[in-house]
């Protein structure tokens, strides 16, 4: 099998698991034991993995400058590699609003068949794609929502609001015995929804055990601005029983900071699920007891969504016979207990 991945150049600039969609377009069924007692032969297999009509996918994301990020865009190339009818065009990633906007401007001139972006700004690019819905290419909105629901067909998204309460409640089964503890928190960018949503989240969950958060700062999703942040919150917080970090890869800085303070009378929460945070997990040697997960392969899901689209096929396992509009991933706790579950997909901060 081959897929043409092109990179693409504007005029003005350069333009540049999967897990859940697995289950529901692979035309191989899963090996299953009958452990039930009732008999139930395995589903039918779909034919949603059959190679069909080529379809052309344009793809767009901000620029690979973290782990998180970097790992979007490799997994949306591997994905779009196991077909042989995708032809899948990259943009160069970007951070710049109006160059994005061009790149997906290009993909509409060029008439794609459909178009995945994770847009820098979601906002920003709402109107280019409502322009690319009209034109009748279907979007796929991965991660961060436009602010007009037509501005997509599909949309790929984590769970931030769950992200906070996942941690907030693997906290909670920690110290929730103790109304006094001294709970701290390392958010991202505060004047982004998702942190504001994860911040919630964990506020909510903390609540409904008696706990509140003690000591909040904000870093900006870099190792620089973790180390900074971090290093803040322990000069102001003298004893701290559980921290949450919101991200795995300013979560690099964070330790950094807890090495350099020589710290270690509490344990860290970590947030994305990093291959780093996991190890350590898995080690046992450092105060990082868990991660919660935010998938990297939101992008990944989009290309499967979109040749489904284009080729005008349905997810296999559903009765509806059209995909549907919003797919949210699920935001599990991983601790010790279930790592090696989660490590095969997991990023390098």
């Amino acid at each position: 099998m081959s897929v043409s991945v092109r990179r693409l150049a504007a005029p003005v600039a350069l333009l540049a698991s999967a897990a859940l969609l697995a289950a529901c377009t692979s035309n191989t069924p899963e090996e299953t034991s009958n452990t039930g007692g009732g008999g139930n032969a395995p589903a039918a297999a779909g034919s949603n993995d059959e190679t069909g009509d080529t379809v052309t996918i344009g793809f767009s994301a901000p620029a690979a400058d973290h782990g998180w990020m970097a790992a979007i865009t490799s997994a949306a190339e591997a994905e779009a590699a196991k077909y042989e009818d995708i032809d899948l065009k990259v943009a160069e990633g970007t951070n710049d609003v109006n160059v994005q906007i061009s790149q997906v401007e290009t993909f509409i001139n060029d008439g794609v068949d459909a178009i995945v972006l994770l847009p820098f700004d979601g906002a920003a690019l709402t109107e280019v794609a409502v322009e690319a819905m009209e034109a009748g290419i279907p979007v796929i909105n991965v991660d961060r929502e436009f602010s007009r629901p037509e501005a997509a067909r599909v949309t790929v998204l984590g769970d931030n609001y769950g992200m906070g309460r996942s941690a907030g409640e693997y906290i909670c089964e920690r110290l929730g015995d103790q109304g006094d503890a001294v709970v701290a928190e390392i958010a991202g960018i505060d004047n982004l929804p998702l942190t504001q949503d994860r911040s919630q989240g964990f506020a909510d969950a903390l609540g409904e055990c008696g706990l509140e958060v003690s000591n909040r700062v904000a870093a900006d999703f870099t190792v620089q601005g973790g180390e900074s942040a971090t290093a803040n919150l322990l000069q102001a917080a003298p004893e701290i029983d559980a921290i949450w970090n919101h991200d795995d890869d300013q979560g690099v800085g964070v330790m950094a900071a807890i090495d350099n303070a020589g710290r270690d009378e509490f344990f860290l929460v970590g947030g994305a699920g990093s291959k780093n945070v996991m190890e350590d997990i898995k080690a046992g040697d450092s105060v990082v007891e868990a991660t919660v997960i935010y998938p990297s392969t939101q992008a990944a899901d989009g290309i499967r969504l979109a040749r489904l689209l284009a080729q005008g096929k349905a997810m296999s396992d559903l009765v509806e016979v059209e995909v549907p509009r919003l797919v949210q991933l699920h935001a599990p706790v991983v601790t010790a207990d279930n790592v090696d579950q989660y490590l095969p997909t997991a990023f390098q901060s």
